[in-house]
């Protein structure tokens, strides 16, 4: 099939296909998170590009063939790695509908439907969080891109701050910008500052023990002595190793009092705000300068979406806006989002943001949090009761943080190869999924609770599983 135009039938064919198989792909969410025999199905799609074209129908259905037999199914109810929500219906629907209508959100005039509900669901969200609604804000890609836009207005501020327009002649002939966090700041925010030129050494961890928590006291000391100069401060909401809190609260008190910016990472934290059961843990993050967070993880959207929020919009304007003799003048009234952030051609994926908060608005968010705080409770107690699990730290929030430790053994570099042993059993078995980390120096589990589809029976066979497979290698 030498042009597209020829398989213009097609279409209705090829997009009737791809539901069917889409259908028969979600049934399979409760089978093995890796398929058996999926790399080697990967491993023989190769050859070079075709001079002839096999046509859509047989495209899309080699494509489903594919995806069936080694997608690994993070969408379903017992993934529990990288704290990787799934996609409710109602995102899902609204996503194909975003693939259907190919909005360019980048600018008014190119979607007046995605920069309306755009900003509609940066409306609806600031509500769902507690931000001022004064605020600014943007959808980005992920949490790498929602840090990366919010620190690019903290530079824009620090730049301002020393009398030069940073975006406008750089960074060289500055001081190195202070960046002052405890030992939970995530790589994604690292990876921002390095894009930005500030760099990740710029970074002072302040931490008061093993575990990265916040030393109050040396942050104080590091904003004292930098005598006025300006400052970014970066808190966590939602450490990734074991869900715990930096005091947000205590953060904003100095920020105000030094005259710093204070950035908050909330990829997944910041849903501790859709309820009254958790929101304490994030207090004070209103009081923030910016605040991000990841809409694939609890929002439940599809990949990729996050959101930047700032207290002062003009900052990403004076950041990321456009100048071209064919796009709309700065300054335009009418909402252009491709000015507020880095990508100026933006997939319209306010559709599945705001689909899914009309769908099942703040009641269905909170009973989903507060459901998934029980059965995070749930795993912590069973992990507690089992004599071969040790629970490693609180579960404040959304992710339990445990090891298997039989009891007797006490050689912690040997407990630390039988956990990577049985990680690897674990995703190789394939019944649940998650990964090993690193907490306090132990090898250790993180299985985050964050799929709107997982129940109690799924989070039970995370720790049936890892017995039954601990059991196996110590005999």
């Amino acid at each position: 099939m030498p042009d597209p135009l020829e398989g213009l039938a097609e279409v209705t064919p090829a997009l009737e296909l791809a539901l069917d198989e889409a259908l028969r792909y979600l049934a399979t969410l409760d089978g093995p998170l890796q398929p058996p025999g999926a790399l080697d199905v990967l491993a023989n799609v190769s050859g070079p590009l075709p001079e002839q074209g096999a046509g859509s129908l047989a495209a899309v259905r080699e494509l489903a063939e594919l995806s069936n037999a080694s997608a690994t199914r993070a969408s379903g109810p017992r993934f529990f790695h990288f704290v990787t929500g799934g996609t409710t219906p109602a995102a899902l629907a609204a996503d194909w509908l975003a693939s259907a209508t190919d909005q360019n959100s980048g600018i008014w005039e190119s979607s007046p439907l995605g920069a309306r509900l755009e900003t509609v669901s940066l409306a609806w969200l600031r509500d769902l969080f507690g931000l001022p609604a004064e605020w600014g804000g943007v959808l980005t890609t992920g949490a790498t891109m929602a840090n990366f836009t919010a620190l690019a207005a903290a530079r824009r501020w620090w730049g301002e701050r020393h009398g030069v327009d940073v975006d406008e002649v750089g960074l060289a002939a500055l001081p190195p910008v202070p960046v002052l966090s405890s030992g939970y700041i995530h790589s994604s925010a690292l990876k921002a500052l390095a894009m930005l030129g500030i760099g990740r050494g710029s970074v002072r961890k302040l931490s008061r023990d093993r575990h990265g928590r916040l030393d109050t006291d040396a942050l104080e000391a590091e904003l004292r002595d930098l005598g006025g100069a300006p400052a970014i401060i970066v808190a966590n909401a939602g450490e990734v190793n074991a869900g715990d809190f930096d005091p947000i609260e205590a953060m904003a008190d100095l920020a105000e009092a030094r005259g710093a910016w204070l950035h908050v990472d909330g990829a997944f934290g910041l849903f501790a705000r859709a309820t009254p059961e958790a929101a304490a843990l994030a207090a004070g993050v209103e009081r923030a300068d910016s605040v991000i967070s990841d809409g694939h993880k609890w929002l439940n959207v599809p990949y990729d979406c996050g959101f930047a929020f700032v207290r002062d919009p003009t900052l990403l304007v004076r950041a990321f806006s456009l100048d071209a003799a064919y796009l709309p003048p700065p300054g335009e009234e009418r909402p252009n989002y491709g000015f507020m952030g880095p990508e100026s051609s933006r997939r319209a994926r306010a559709l599945a943001t705001w689909a899914t908060l009309r769908a099942y608005g703040r009641d269905g968010y909170r009973a989903m949090v507060e459901r998934h705080l029980a059965l995070t409770k749930r795993v912590a107690a069973a992990v507690e009761e089992a004599p071969e699990l040790e629970l490693l730290a609180e579960a404040k929030l959304n992710i339990v943080c445990f090891r298997y430790h039989p009891p007797g053994m006490t050689d912690e570099a040997a407990l630390d190869e039988l956990n990577r042993k049985l990680g690897a059993m674990v995703l190789e078995d394939g019944r649940v999924f998650f990964g090993t980390t690193v907490y306090g120096g132990n090898v250790a589990f993180r299985p985050a609770i964050v799929n709107w589809r997982t129940t109690e029976r799924d989070v039970d066979l995370l720790v049936e599983v890892v017995l039954e497979l601990g059991r196996t290698l110590t005999g």
